[in-house]
């Protein structure tokens, strides 16, 4: 068994992000850790998204998304965008549209405008490998990290099942 995944998996560095999906009628943002560059040619990114939750239903029916890079001051988002069941998550927040259609967090660091190419089964979460068709920065700062972050995710209490 191994003793205090939780602070080990911290470890290995990735930032946290704010991922907006569009079904072309309803929105919707979540809160993601698992995001990385897959590709240079094309460029690709990936994200870990649980198929449990509304927005994979409106990833899958939209097949677009924006990967939204948080600063080291937004925690807060972080944390909101995290919260399961929160009706009208996006009130209250400052949104563009993205050339794809998905909602851009205008506050966010940087963003990344991104067309489904296809997903791939990983345990209890799916795989969404994304062309990034869009970027830019947004405004200036220093990326939020995972192990900035605590225990916000619950993993220590996932871990401990």
């Amino acid at each position: 068994m191994i003793e205090n995944p939780d602070s080990l998996f911290k470890l290995i560095s990735h930032g946290i992000y704010v991922i907006g999906v569009s079904d072309g009628i309803h929105q919707n943002a979540f809160t993601a850790a698992w995001v990385m560059q897959v590709s240079f040619d094309p460029l690709l990114l990936a994200l870990s998204i649980n198929p449990q939750h509304y927005s994979y239903k409106l990833l899958q029916a939209g097949g677009i998304c924006t990967v939204n890079v948080l600063g080291q001051h937004q925690q807060a988002i972080a944390e909101h965008f995290g919260r399961p069941g929160l009706r009208d998550k996006m009130a209250g927040f400052q949104w563009q549209i993205s050339q794809t259609g998905a909602p851009i967090l205008s506050e966010s660091l940087a963003y990344f405008d991104c067309e489904v190419s296809h997903y791939a089964d990983a345990g209890d979460h799916k795989i969404a490998i994304c062309t990034v068709t869009d970027a830019a920065m947004l405004n200036q700062g220093l990326p939020l990290l995972y192990v900035q972050t605590g225990d916000m995710d619950g993993s220590s209490e996932l871990y401990a099942k």
